[in-house]
């Protein structure tokens, strides 16, 4: 017994971040027959936090995947099966281990597995010659479908024998239920009630995405916020011709040369030098035990849009950081991200955040916090305007910020001095020399 167990390993899913309970599969990078190494990535999560890449901690051939892509495993469950032993027959196995591994409904049995004793039966009765024997009925097999799919047939009444699958290996889609579903409601009688004005069929017509990962996580998480942490934003419109000269300068600067330099890069200089002036800012609300807890450093959250939702990663000591540095930083941040290899520990212990809405094109909106944040600040759009400069109208550079923060921790008073601190570097960048 002792033998199988170890030759046999068993990963499973770990918790790649802190207290997450579960993670869903997005893709296999192996399947069973392939030969793996230790360290080696077999398989793509998507946790509440970010995707993430696992390693297979044993080097042997894959035995098995216990579950498919799309499903969704609770940490600690058995997710993949490696043979360490692959050189050894199965016959060897059964012997050392006399227990057969388990396999997944609807995917065969495993290798090797033993076969059950004939029962002893009565003599059979004998049939009146010239009776032909019946046909044995066959057996339907049960057709492949994920547990959402099958929910979805229910639902509509589809019976998933009957439907014809176009998924991989002959699984039966979601598409595939809605289009043996079509035909059916088609064949309804009409009833004697006044014909159905037209376009009133909306669930023909609407599609459901199950609310799952990344997406799920951050919407629990601004409920939570919104509803127990009192909002207060205030904004500021503002001329940022200065600063939009300052950053054509330095993209033409030496030392700042391969690196990403841009207006958000102004800001988040900006902001972090609003809360060294005012450092009570950055805190944040301790409920369990009553407590404003002041932060000596700052971890700058920069939110970012993805193909799986919005993620905010933080660049760490954000506040200790050179020009060059933060601009390291935050062009590794914003890459990563939309690569989708942000990891959940960036997303860990942020302080403040920005979100930058004007590369939407949007002038202005009223950010909510992200928790256990104290302030977060909002970029509109940067945008020429007229503007009253030096006693004349003229073409400026205008944009409008907007700052929400916490009301418990941060007052009226407070919240505005930064904002305003903010603005003033903006308006003259040159305050970053005499303010750091």
């Amino acid at each position: 017994m002792a033998a199988a167990a170890q030759r046999y390993r068993e990963f499973r899913m770990p918790d790649v971040g802190e207290g997450l309970t579960e993670a869903e599969i997005l893709k296999w990078l192996v399947q069973p027959g392939d030969m793996v190494n230790d360290g080696q990535v077999v398989v793509e999560v998507e946790t509440a936090k970010a995707a993430v890449e696992l390693p297979i901690p044993y080097d042997g051939r894959v035995r098995e995947v216990h579950f498919a892509e799309g499903a969704t495993v609770d940490v600690g469950t058995a997710i993949i099966t490696v043979d360490t032993d692959p050189s050894a027959g199965e016959g060897e196995a059964e012997a050392a281990g006399g227990k057969r591994e388990p396999v997944l409904v609807g995917y065969g049995v495993a290798p090797g597995a033993t076969k059950r004793r004939p029962r002893k039966t009565a003599a059979p009765v004998r049939e009146p010659e010239g009776v032909p024997e019946p046909e044995p009925e066959p057996v339907a097999a049960r057709p492949l479908a994920k547990p959402p799919v099958r929910k979805l047939a229910k639902d509509l009444g589809v019976d998933l024998a009957a439907v014809t699958p176009t998924g991989p290996d002959g699984t039966v889609t979601r598409e595939d239920v809605h289009a043996a579903a079509a035909p059916a409601a088609a064949v309804v009688p009409a009833q004697p009630e006044a014909p159905e004005a037209p376009g009133t069929d909306t669930a023909a017509r609407e599609r459901r995405v199950p609310v799952k990962g990344v997406r799920r996580a951050t919407a629990q998480a601004m409920v939570d916020s919104a509803f127990t942490a009192p909002h207060v934003s205030e904004f500021v419109t503002v001329d940022v011709t200065r600063t939009v000269r300052l950053v054509e300068r330095l993209r033409q600067d030496e030392d700042l040369a391969g690196l990403r330099v841009n207006f958000l890069l102004i800001v988040a200089r900006a902001l972090l030098v609003a809360i060294r002036r005012h450092p009570e800012v950055n805190a944040a609300w301790d409920e369990a035990n009553q407590e404003i807890v002041h932060k000596d450093y700052v971890n700058l959250g920069i939110a970012a849009a993805t193909p799986r939702g919005l993620i905010v990663p933080n660049i760490k000591d954000a506040g200790a950081k050179t020009l060059p540095e933060l601009a390291r930083a935050l062009g590794d941040l914003v890459a990563t991200a939309r690569e989708g290899r942000t990891q959940p520990a960036d997303m860990r212990g942020g302080t403040v955040t920005i979100t930058n809405i004007g590369v939407f094109g949007i002038d202005t909106g009223t950010p909510i916090l992200n928790p256990g944040e104290s302030a977060i600040l909002a970029l509109g759009a940067v945008r020429e305007k007229p503007w009253v400069h030096k006693g004349k109208v003229k073409p400026r550079h205008v944009t409008t910020l907007a700052l929400s923060f916490d009301h418990r921790l941060v007052d009226g008073e407070l919240g505005s001095r930064v904002l305003a601190d903010v603005a003033t570097i903006l308006e003259h960048p040159r305050k970053l020399l005499t303010w750091s």
